[in-house]
């Protein structure tokens, strides 16, 4: 993420200057306890395995319990967005744009004025809009993936990042400068109820297997929530122990029993017990650890590391890093997503205006594409999955 409004880029002078600085690391209004809060266990007679806890009320069956991704394999293409163009949607925060990429020739074939600072392209719940998140525009603009045209603009303060529950009911804006999640519509985008946090930072999450709770980074003050779905409530928070902690992207674990947060000062990935909510420990990755992408095999993950221009591969069986690629003369690599296929990674070039294309087989760049000033949460579309959970594509 990383610096998420030009306000923030006005007080320390630019977003780079920010990041080589540490300026925009935000004191917490209040400051958290650092004890996790944790459910009760519960009481049960001896030999008697319990039930699972019911899932989020709405929420679409889990497929394999062994693979919450088992609807994001090669080929299972929804319905919905099966006649869509594949295309990549490259929000550029500086350009005011979006760039759109035909990924068959690594070309632009168009650019979108959008609202100011767009952060992040964001596939709707029922798969059907992007959503450009104009940040310090104080707007949602969205796509039409079905021909890659603007349509409407949506009045939104503060949308650095955007996620959908599970059920498809609420969409949550992460008001990152506002300190405040604010639950909508789905669809008409109304605010249903806005909850102010103590953390600073807001920006990026992901959900449990079940869909109850959800865990967010907080990336100036260092911190973690823990957010109860259905009640829409803050049930845990803890600092992160590093000092500087700059936690980034979230991701779960394929078994669902692990989230990895990516952190680009701690220069690794936290892994944290969801359940628990208990103290992560930190996996050194490489400098500037950013971006978090599940092969559509689900199992391997693929970890952005925009300070070294490098993206580590993890393997989720073994649980540890398997492979480091290299992009050829360094770069800035971001935010992005994998091709339908599983075969091409895309991520965003944040300081260098450009995007890179990744075979996911051999870790070697097929293409570097100049794009706007300030790529950022690009979105690879259309993916597999019944239904977004936001982000760039973060699919159940």
């Amino acid at each position: 993420m990383s610096h998420s409004t030009s306000r923030t880029a006005a007080l320390c002078g630019g977003l780079l200057l920010a990041v080589l600085t540490g300026c925009g690391t935000a004191p917490a209004d209040k400051a958290a306890s650092d004890a996790p809060i944790e459910a009760a266990a519960p009481v049960r007679a001896k030999g008697v395995t319990p039930p699972a806890p019911p899932g989020l009320p709405g929420m679409p069956p889990v497929l394999d319990a062994g693979n919450v991704y088992a609807a994001d394999a090669p080929g299972k293409l929804s319905p919905v967005v099966k006649d869509f163009p594949s295309r990549v949607y490259v929000p550029n925060t500086n350009s005011d744009t979006v760039s759109v990429i035909d990924p068959a020739t690594y070309k632009v074939i168009e650019t979108i004025p959008v609202g100011r600072q767009p952060q992040h392209v964001v596939p709707s719940w029922d798969l059907r809009t992007l959503w450009v998140n104009n940040d310090v525009g104080d707007s949602l603009t969205a796509i039409d993936p079905a021909t890659g045209k603007a349509g409407k603009t949506v009045g939104v303060s503060d949308p650095y990042n955007l996620y959908f529950t599970p059920n498809g009911k609420y969409a949550i804006v992460m008001a990152s400068m506002d300190r405040e999640l604010v639950f909508r519509d789905a669809h008409t985008m109304k605010t249903a109820k806005t909850v102010p946090v103590s953390c600073a930072g807001v920006n990026h999450a992901d959900f449990s297997a079940d869909g109850r709770y959800f865990v967010v980074s907080c990336e100036f003050s260092g911190e973690l929530l823990k957010v109860d779905t259905a009640k829409m409530e803050v049930v845990g928070q803890q600092k992160l122990p590093f000092k500087g902690a700059m936690p980034q992207d979230v991701k779960l674990s394929p078994d669902g029993g692990t989230f990895y947060i990516a952190d680009m000062m701690a220069n690794g990935m936290w892994v944290l017990d969801g359940e628990k909510f208990t103290t992560p420990e930190l996996l050194p990755t490489g400098k500037g650890t950013h971006g978090l992408y599940v092969s559509r095999d689900a199992k391997e993950m693929y970890i952005s590391n925009r300070g070294e221009g490098s993206v580590s591969v993890f393997d989720f069986a073994q649980k540890k890093l398997a492979k480091k690629w290299h992009l050829p003369n360094g770069g800035s690599p971001d935010m992005g997503g994998v091709s339908a296929d599983g075969k091409v990674l895309w991520l965003s070039g944040r300081y260098d205006a450009e995007v890179y294309a990744i075979d996911t087989a051999t870790g070697k760049q097929l293409a570097r594409i100049p794009v706007g000033s300030g790529p950022h949460g690009l979105a690879v579309y259309p993916q597999p999955g019944r239904y977004s959970l936001g982000h760039t594509g973060v699919f159940r």
